[in-house]
Order: structure tokens, then sequence, then C-alpha cells
């Protein structure tokens, strides 16, 4: 009978000890509901969306996008009325007779007529002075500048510069946003380029237009054009640059100008589109104006030296005792001019200008072009006579006819 018994009570104290720890866990059974709190699953998601969300926004945000925002507010359109001046031929102009005899009647008549145009520009300094392209302004009678928030003020031009196409104007506002300007003599081909500005007056109470191209080559020579403007050492950029832009500012990608949008090659004489070839004043040649402009109120580049020159020919080098055709001869000296107060003398072989090696005719233009010279500058000339090389100092003086 005991064994039966002790088997039995076994298994009552195991049970009775089964129940106490479960109650003592507080465990439930099957039946019963668990809840299970997901709010924390839910953040955690939605926390990573946000988070993909930004990574996009960031990769979308470049120097390039930093760049535009950090120009774009000192970039404004600047609007001009013209005085355009224009002659209607008479066609008895020609006839001496009805040209004597009744000239208030058959004579050539001059029409003058105001006349809209737009360029761009950009602010330099917070208490408003602003830069653009002299042919953007040039025969105004009044200046309007835009700013992308919309605000107009009338702009007073300071001062020009015909020959490099420059402007300076200024309008009466303090605290103005300003640009930041770069160093065109470190630019690298192939940098990234921006251009801002107004191409086809789009910039109407808003945002610049935005173009983004390269720096495609640096020191492009021009020379004199025909309007006697002259364009030395200019940047070419494919960033596209179009009627309106003149003026506008071409900036890196940290945000500093390093030119002054001014022209473009269309390669069709009657297109004026952008095929990809524009060109920008590099912003070092401004800076050597901009004090002038503010100072002077213009430039006096109508200067002389008295000195007129050619080529050396291998002839005319024997025949001096000098080894080299390089250099050009000094062929005639005007009495009391600028070169000659500085001790050219007639038969001199100019073999430097402003530290520039020169070769040829061309050569002196270019050194003197390149270089901004005006009334009252030093040119800086070394010449070989005799074997001998000496160092001479032009005071360049103002033209006299």
């Amino acid at each position: 009978m005991s064994k039966i018994i002790r088997p039995i009570l076994f298994i009552a104290v195991g049970i009775t000890i089964g129940l106490l720890i479960h109650n003592s866990l507080g465990l439930v059974n099957n039946s019963e509901i668990v809840s299970v709190d997901t709010s924390l699953v839910k953040i955690a998601a939605d926390n990573q969306t946000y988070n993909e969300k930004n990574d996009i926004s960031r990769n979308r945000r470049n120097a390039l996008t930093i760049a535009v925002d950090m120009v774009s507010p000192a970039v404004v359109s600047v609007n001009v009325t013209k005085i355009r001046e224009y002659i209607q031929r008479s066609p008895f102009s020609g006839d001496p007779f009805f040209r004597d005899f009744f000239p208030e009647i058959f004579r050539d008549r001059k029409y003058r007529e105001l006349v809209k145009s737009i360029g761009s520009g950009f602010i330099i300094s917070k208490d408003g002075y602003i830069l653009t392209n002299e042919h953007v302004v040039e025969n105004a009678a009044e200046v309007i500048v835009v700013m992308s928030n919309g605000n107009e003020y009338k702009a007073e031009i300071v001062g020009v510069d015909h020959v490099s196409d420059i402007a300076l104007l200024k309008m009466d506002r303090d605290d103005l946003p300003y640009v930041s300007f770069g160093d065109s003599d470190k630019l690298m081909i192939g940098e990234w380029a921006i251009a801002l500005g107004n191409p086809f007056g789009l910039f109407v109470k808003g945002e610049p237009t935005v173009t983004v191209g390269v720096v495609s080559a640096v020191d492009r020579d021009f020379g004199r054009l025909n309007s006697n403007r002259v364009y030395e050492d200019m940047i070419q950029t494919d960033a596209s640059i179009n009627n309106g832009n003149s003026g506008g500012p071409l900036c890196n990608a940290d945000g500093e100008v390093i030119g002054v949008n001014t022209f473009i090659y269309t390669g069709d004489a009657r297109a004026s589109g952008s095929v990809g070839i524009g060109f920008a004043i590099p912003i070092n040649r401004i800076k050597r104006i901009i004090n002038d402009l503010k100072q002077y109120h213009g430039i006096d580049r109508n200067f002389w030296t008295g000195m007129y020159y050619s080529n050396l020919t291998r002839f005319l080098a024997r025949e001096l005792g000098y080894s080299s055709t390089r250099g050009v001869y000094v062929a005639r000296i005007n009495r009391n001019s600028p070169a000659e107060k500085a001790g050219v003398q007639l038969g001199d072989i100019v073999v430097r200008v402003n530290n520039q090696e020169i070769r040829e005719f061309s050569d002196v233009e270019k050194a003197i072009l390149s270089t901004d010279l005006k009334v009252g500058d030093n040119l800086n000339i070394r010449v070989w006579r005799n074997s001998k090389e000496y160092d001479l100092t032009i005071l360049l003086e103002k033209y006299k006819k």
C-alpha cells in the first residue's frame, strides 16, 4: 500500500509547487490577450524616413547652390533709358542746287528718341556701389536698378571707362548685400564658372537667371575693337550668356566674383544667341580701375608718348650692330614729347615695355593696353643702344593735337 501512496504524494507535491511558482511570477494563461506597445517602432520608422529625406536634401545642396545663395542677393537688373540719335537723309542732300538754295527744306535732319534697354550689374559694397559694363549705360538718361527682392532704386553714374568697358554706379542706400572678389590670376581651366544676370529681361521682381559652365580658357586677347574698347586677358566660359547678361558677375564655386560678363561669340553675324563661347573681363583688371572711377569719375586714357616705331628687319639690325630681330625700332620722335623728355633717342631698339618682352610691333600695343595706362602714369621701357641696354621711364601726358 505504501508503494502506491508514495508516488501519489510526490505528484501532489509537484503540482502544488508548480502552482505556487505560477502565481508568484504572475503569468497568464493562453486565453488572456497580450497588449504590445508599438509606438516606439513607429517613431523609429518615421525617423528613418526623415533622415532619408535629409540625406537627399543634403545631396542636392552642393558648392554651386551655396555659391548662388551667396551671390544672388547682390545681383541687380540695370534698366536704362537711353537717348538715341539718328539722321534722316534727304533724297536731295547730294544735289548742290537743292542743298545750297533750300537748306532748311532739303538738308539732313537729326532726330533724338528715348529707348529702353536692359543689362545686369552687382553690388560691390554695402553703401550701394554697383559694377556693370560701360556699354550697358552708355548715353543713359536714367538708370533704375532692380534688386532680387523687387525693390527699385534710381542709380547715378559715378564714372565710366569706355576703353575697359567698365562703369561704376551708385544708389543712395546702405546695409546692402554685396559680393566678394576672387583672384582672376589664379583661375584653373575647367573649374566651375557661374554666370548670373538678367538675360532677355527675365529678372523682373525675382531671382536672377543662373547658368553654369566651366572656365574654358584665360588670357584671351582681342585688342582694340571697332568701338575703341580694349578687351585683353579675357576669361572664356561656356556658361550661357545672352542679351541682358552684360555687366553681370561670373563667379567661382566659392561664391567669389572672378569677372564681369561682357560679350559672346554667336558663330553667325545674324544670330544673337549663346553657342557656349562667352567672355568676361577679369576682376583683377577691374580692381585697378574702381578707385580711379570713384576718385576721378572717369579715366583719361587720351595720352601720348611721341615716339613712333616699326618692326626690326634683319638688314636694319645688322646696320645697327644688333644681333637679333627681336624688338621694335624707334623711327621717329616728336620734339618736346614725353618720349624725348625721358631720353628716348632715334634709332633705339625697344626690347621691353612694362616688364614685358617685345618681339614685334603688336607686342608693344599689347603691353600698353593690358596695363590700363592713363594720363599721368609711368611707362617703363628698356632700350638697346650702342651695345648697351638702358631703362627709361616715360611720363604719359595728355595728347596734344
